[in-house]
């Protein structure tokens, strides 16, 4: 698959933006800050004809894993990002769950979602719920379920602004999630973030903030990982 040198689409402004950058370079997890747990480098995934939950990998490069069968620690990228179009291409297997979090905080869910007739902000492509006090709020379902198969590549296109603050550190704009397209669709479209979303590295906002993977719920495998900075308005 080739890809353009410029991901954002006309409709939407940018005032300023960096060459594209790769996350993960198809040889070994540098870039990535320790602790890794179990993630590692492989060529190929494939699922288990024994046990479809879990994945058999193929040793060699090109991919990154969390664990062919069972959850390991969240990795977060050594270089931040504020305003961002990020790519990124995943596999899970069935029933598997995990996720992508812009700037450690908001997250875009990455679940098994194949097939569901309702989806919920907890399926593939949802915004995530917040945490208030032992309780959730917000979240939103995609605007349709896109997910193909457990076992196929799926591919995120994220369109994000990160949260905006004035001269003393006060928030006065969300993070927005400016287009999510899942498989070529939109999945979301103009969402805020009124905060981080469960499960977020960091429970506080800043102008800046380290991607996010999650592999701590089920496995998963991740390729193609590029992001393009940004200047929204």
């Amino acid at each position: 698959m080739r890809y353009p040198a410029i991901f954002l689409s006309l409709a939407v402004p940018v005032l300023a933006q960096v060459p594209a950058a790769e996350l993960f370079n198809r040889q070994d997890l540098d870039g990535w800050r320790s602790p890794k747990g179990t993630w590692s480098v492989v060529e190929r995934v494939l699922l288990d004809p024994a046990n479809p939950k879990a994945f058999i990998a193929k040793p060699g490069k090109g991919l990154m894993l969390n664990s062919a069968g069972e959850r390991t620690v969240n990795v977060l990228t050594e270089r931040e990002f504020g305003d961002c179009k990020l790519h990124a291409e995943f596999c899970v297997s069935k029933g598997s769950n995990s996720g992508i979090y812009l700037m450690g905080r908001y997250e875009v869910q990455i679940f098994d979602s194949f097939g569901k007739e309702k989806v919920t902000f907890s399926d593939c492509g949802g915004i995530y719920e917040r945490a208030v006090g032992d309780k959730g709020a917000g979240g939103r379902a995609p605007d349709v379920n896109a997910s193909k198969a457990p076992g196929e590549w799926q591919v995120f296109e994220i369109t994000f602004r990160a949260p905006r603050f004035d001269a003393s550190g006060h928030k006065i704009a969300n993070a927005k999630f400016i287009e999510v397209k899942l498989n070529d669709q939109v999945v979301q479209n103009g969402i805020e973030a009124e905060g981080p979303t469960r499960a977020a590295t960091f429970n506080d906002e800043k102008p800046k903030g380290a991607l996010m993977l999650q592999g701590d719920h089920g496995p998963v495998a991740f390729r193609n990982l590029r992001i393009e900075e940004v200047t929204l308005p």
